[in-house]
């Protein structure tokens, strides 16, 4: 494990990071181009939940923006398949906020490390089961115990208030299907990989993943830099990266067969909030951040240390956490001194690259 302080521009996401802003932000990106021919289609595809009261709607649509996007490990139904099976009820081993400032320009995704101690606050369940408030909690048993009614009230509780107004989420299977639609994905190895736990056998230098190894390597902890998820986090930051210049690159547009095949994957993908179950508020969205890239995206670890006498759990950073979330309630970008310290070592990745 990682000794000292935690978090910086690399989002510490555990190990579903490998579907969800590759699904979303590949989502928001392209959904607007191909609902027109693909309307009826795609909604069928996306799934919803209802949270009501929970969500705040912004304000209009060029103003500041927060999605929580969480990554259930669940290998119930399709899932299983993928990720050999265990626990059909799942846990939030990924939660990113996306903070998208006004006039939908740049924005800031904030990781939320999933073995955050936290206080959970009250809250109801989809089903209407009410919680009682819980004290020093892990981060990712919230969504476990109570779903995304309780994920979205934790993070506003942990963030100070920060209003949340959309919620999204996606899981293995999603994810692996959306990288098969793109065309998989070319990596170059700096030095081998060899995780037995994720399944992910490869020597170093230049391979093709297709879908399934794409999220093997994704998945990958033992495999990578020190064995903590930080080296993880690495790697999947360069796929979020790579995902964004895919989509953004603009030359799925000229390919009507091939956007359709990744916009019918991604859609399949997402549970979201009522309000964007609809390919039409997805696509009224994604027009609103139409003109955002990856260099727009400020990539932020939720400041934490270990806690004291155990190094397999984690406590926001006193000093720094206010300041990434003070920032981001004032529509600010996240200072620098709230960042320092806190960059990793090398994950043995040399590239990512999605073709093109």
């Amino acid at each position: 494990m990682m000794h000292g302080p935690r978090g910086g521009r690399i989002p510490r996401v555990g190990r579903t990071a490998r579907i969800v802003l590759c699904s979303l932000l590949g989502v928001l990106l392209l959904i607007g181009g191909a609902a027109a021919y693909t309307w009826h289609r795609l909604n069928r595809n996306i799934s919803g939940v209802e949270l009501g009261s929970l969500l705040t709607p912004a304000a209009s649509a060029t103003s500041d923006l927060n999605i929580l996007i969480v990554g259930s490990d669940s290998r119930a139904g399709k899932n299983a398949a993928r990720a050999g099976g265990g626990d059909a009820t799942g846990r939030s081993d990924t939660t990113l906020l996306l903070h998208v400032y006004g006039g939908r320009k740049k924005a800031a995704l904030v990781s939320i490390p999933r073995d955050t101690i936290v206080d959970r606050p009250a809250c109801t369940t989809a089903s209407g089961t009410e919680l009682a408030a819980r004290e020093g909690v892990m981060f990712n048993s919230v969504y476990e115990t109570g779903g995304a009614p309780c994920a979205v009230a934790a993070v506003e509780a942990l963030s100070g208030g920060l209003r949340v107004n959309h919620y999204v989420e996606v899981g293995f299977n999603g994810f692996a299907e959306l990288m098969d639609a793109l065309g998989g994905t070319d990596i170059t190895l700096a030095k081998p990989i060899d995780d037995q736990q994720s399944g992910l056998h490869l020597p170093a230098g230049k391979h093709h993943l297709n879908g399934q190894q794409a999220l093997d390597l994704v998945r990958t902890r033992h495999g990578v830099g020190n064995g903590s998820d930080l080296g993880r986090i690495q790697l999947q930051h360069q796929f979020l990266t790579a995902l964004i210049g895919r989509i953004s690159g603009g030359r799925l547009l000229s390919d009507p067969a091939g956007l359709f095949e990744v916009a019918d994957a991604a859609t399949k993908s997402l549970t979201t909030d009522s309000s964007l179950a609809h390919v039409g508020d997805l696509a009224s969205l994604a027009y609103s951040m139409r003109g955002l890239t990856a260099r727009d995206v400020q990539m932020v670890t939720l400041p934490a240390q270990l806690e004291q006498g155990d190094e397999d759990r984690l406590v926001p950073d006193a000093a720094k956490a206010p300041k990434v979330w003070d920032a981001l309630r004032g529509d600010r970008p996240v200072p620098d001194d709230a960042l320092s310290g806190t960059a990793s070592g090398p994950n043995g990745i040399g590239q990512v690259v999605l073709p093109g």
